[in-house]
C-alpha cells in the first residue's frame, strides 16, 4: 500500500501551480447517481480508504487522514465513486465517505516570488487586500462568478481569483 497521508495544519505544502486541469463539459453527462460527472466533492471522513477498484476486496492503495479535502468526481459505479485528486493521483472511494460540501485548495501563483495569494474584500483585483494566503491553504467555497470566488476558512473571508483554486472548474457558477 503506497502511504499517502495528508495532514493538513493550514497548509499543505507549496502547490507549483494547477495540476491536471479539472474542466467540466458545458453539459456533462450523468453518472450512476443522476448527478454530473465530472465534478468536484470533498472528503466527509477524517480516513478515506482509497481503492484500485470499485469493491472492499480490491487493495488500498492510499488514505487521506483530512476531512474537507476536494476531490473531483470522474466515474461512478453502484455506490463507488472513481476520484482524482490534487495531484492527479486516482481511485475508487465509497459515495458515503463524500461530501456535496464544496471545498478548494489555493495554489501557487505562477512565477511569482513568494507562494502567497491575495484574498480580496470584494470580487475586484482593485478592492484592499484582506489576507494573503500560503498555497495549500485548505478553504470552504461560498460562491464563485465572474472568474471570482469567496472562501472562508480559520480565521479568512475574502474574494479570491478563480484560478488560483483546485475545485471550481473555470467559469464555474456556485451560489
Amino acid at each position: 500500500m503506497t502511504s499517502r497521508v495528508l495532514l493538513l495544519a493550514p497548509l499543505l505544502w507549496t502547490l507549483a501551480g494547477p495540476a491536471p486541469a479539472a474542466q467540466a463539459p458545458p453539459e456533462a453527462p450523468k453518472g450512476a447517481s443522476g448527478l454530473p460527472v465530472p465534478r468536484f466533492v470533498s472528503l466527509k471522513a477524517e480516513r478515506v480508504n482509497v481503492r484500485s477498484g470499485p469493491t472492499k476486496d480490491n487493495d488500498v492503495n492510499w488514505v487521506y487522514t483530512r476531512a474537507g479535502l476536494p476531490v473531483e468526481i470522474i466515474a461512478e459505479y453502484d455506490n463507488w465513486r472513481r476520484i482524482r485528486d490534487w495531484e492527479g493521483g486516482e481511485g475508487w472511494v465509497l459515495h458515503s465517505l463524500l461530501s456535496g460540501r464544496r471545498t478548494a485548495l489555493v495554489l501557487a501563483p505562477a512565477k511569482a516570488v513568494d507562494d502567497f495569494v491575495a484574498l480580496h474584500a470584494s470580487a475586484d483585483a482593485a478592492s484592499v487586500v484582506t489576507a494573503r494566503l500560503q498555497a495549500g491553504v485548505l478553504a470552504g467555497v461560498k460562491r464563485c462568478f465572474d472568474g471570482w470566488c469567496r472562501i472562508s476558512g480559520e480565521n479568512f473571508d475574502g474574494w479570491i481569483e478563480e484560478d488560483r483554486l483546485w475545485g471550481v472548474y473555470p467559469g464555474e457558477k456556485v451560489d
